[in-house]
């Protein structure tokens, strides 16, 4: 078994600057797949549509995600649920109803097909609440972000794992998602994408997963073998120890991802599990491709893969890593159409195109981002009560006095050498950022305080980072506010104990100077 190793959450996406002149596009395979619809093995055993051509509905809470599942006329109605705002254990609770079967501590698939989820407007975070998919098909997961989900601690959700896949699932596309962890299983984290007994043709596409333990598997044990057909491309796996991913048996396809800081292991093929890894760009990492941890072997072709700053270790009686040549021990045949992009320019497109809140763009196959036609209709119910985006916000400061001088503060993971005090102490030559491109940021005071406006002050050279955020009371979890640029962010006077700003995206690495808080 594998040994628990100590995290090393680091922040910002690697990007890569690759000239025109080595992105260059590669023979077509086949026809690509068109723009906004499925790929990859979620094309196969009669595709996978989600909700297409049923009601579509917004929920701005858990419960109403349920409700909305409950309120149809079957199971397998068709239905497509846009979400915006903050998803957590605070506006979850279970709905019952014969055409659904949900849970209060994780959004719940359960026995149900032809659904879609999908994140809109200014986001969709689901914040240390887990997706849960069982016994059901024809799903779609589409631009939400995951986050902080936990096995152990508190809240606890879904086993620990972001999106969960088990018990006869079939025929299930997550695409431009952001999947992430603050830390390993000792943390209280497991599997940011897991699938076990009887998953089959799966997509995970154009996608973030990082600073986690471990990025997911595929079989739970070794006598877990029936799960498979699973598709893995133009995603961006950073930060993660093991298991990008861990495959058991069946057969997976991992072309133009990104893998950056695989610390102990990368995709490791075992128990007679077959694995076709082609165009992929390996860098800063470990033994990224192998079978490990084990003596039951597993199989893999390779193909077009650059190793940047790759290291091997020696083989052993539970280790058989492919490097340092990667030669191939196996063929796998593919049987859906394709396009690849040259290995070289992957970082860069992925660092376009994958991810919540990028724009749904895709690669031609040319090295260059496209974006897709929308395919989903417009909301047949009443929109969100979540305010609508301050794009871009005032540009003149809020009159009175500053409430965080001499309030308290506190946050989500912060970067090295930052502190959460650095809002709140009037110098604008100190900042605090996360420890990756999103985060949480707080004022906090003893006694409930009346404020109606914030100001979020980035630091010199860094204004424009922040593409997405949230304005949260940190007492209820409800969305005061939402936009797309820092600022002066106004909203209806509220009385609070904490106010947190969100930030969903960014640009590059955030740095807030100052957050401000007025009357």
């Amino acid at each position: 078994m594998r040994r628990p190793v100590a995290r090393r959450v680091q922040a910002g996406l690697a990007t890569a600057a690759v000239g025109a002149a080595i992105c260059v596009a590669l023979p077509v395979h086949q026809a690509s797949a068109a723009a906004g619809s499925a790929s990859g093995y979620a094309t196969q055993n009669g595709g996978t549509t989600g909700g297409a051509g049923g009601q579509t509905v917004r929920a701005s809470t858990g419960t109403a995600i349920h409700a909305a599942l409950c309120n149809r006329a079957s199971s397998s109605t068709p239905i497509v649920i846009e979400v915006q705002g903050t998803i957590n254990h605070g506006n979850t609770t279970k709905v019952s109803g014969s055409s659904c079967n949900t849970a209060a501590d994780k959004i719940e698939l359960k026995e149900i097909s032809n659904v879609t989820i999908v994140g809109v407007g200014s986001g969709a975070v689901f914040d240390q609440l887990g997706i849960h998919i069982r016994d059901s098909r024809n799903i779609i997961i589409q631009n939400v972000t995951v986050r902080n989900v936990k096995k152990s601690g508190s809240p606890v959700s879904n086993g620990g794992d972001a999106i969960g896949m088990e018990s006869s699932v079939r025929n299930v596309w997550v695409d431009h998602v952001t999947l992430e962890a603050s830390g390993g299983e000792s943390e209280g984290y497991d599997g940011l994408f897991d699938m076990k007994d009887d998953v089959q043709y799966v997509t995970l596409s154009y996608s973030i997963l990082r600073n986690s333990g471990r990025g997911g598997l595929i079989g739970s044990s070794e006598s877990d073998r029936g799960n498979g057909f699973v598709t893995f491309h133009h995603n961006l796996y950073q930060n993660i120890d093991s298991r990008t991913p861990l495959l058991r048996g069946g057969i997976a396809h991992a072309y133009n991802n990104s893998y950056v800081q695989l610390n102990e292991s990368g995709i490791n093929s075992r128990a007679g599990a077959r694995a076709k890894v082609e165009n992929n760009y390996f860098k800063n990492s470990r033994d990224v491709l192998g079978t490990f941890y084990t003596s039951e072997a597993g199989y893999w072709q390779a193909s077009g893969n650059i190793l940047d700053n790759v290291t091997w270790s020696s083989p052993g009686s539970e280790t058989n890593p492919a490097g340092p040549g990667m030669p191939s021990n196996t063929s796998v045949s593919i049987p859906y159409s394709y396009r690849l992009d040259g290995a070289s320019c992957v970082p860069d497109i992925v660092r376009q195109t994958a991810g919540a809140n990028t724009g749904l763009k895709e690669s031609n196959g040319s090295c260059t981002p496209t974006t897709p036609n929308p395919t989903t209709p417009a909301p047949t119910t009443p929109a969100p009560t979540t305010p609508a985006p301050t794009t871009p916000p005032p540009t003149s400061t809020p009159g009175g006095t500053n409430l965080s001088i001499g309030a308290g503060s506190d946050g989500s993971s912060k970067a090295s050498g930052t502190s959460y005090g650095d809002v709140r102490d009037g110098n604008l030559g100190t900042y605090w950022s996360p420890a990756g491109s999103t985060g949480d940021i707080s004022i906090k005071w003893g006694s409930a305080t009346s404020i109606s406006s914030i100001n979020i002050r980035e630091a010199s050279g860094s204004a424009g980072s922040v593409t997405s955020w949230q304005v949260l009371n940190g007492d209820t979890g409800a969305v005061l506010a939402s936009g797309s640029r820092a600022g002066v962010i106004t909203f209806a006077r509220t009385s609070l104990k904490k106010v947190t700003f969100r930030i969903n995206s960014s640009a590059a690495t955030p740095k807030v100077a100052e957050f401000e808080t007025y009357a």
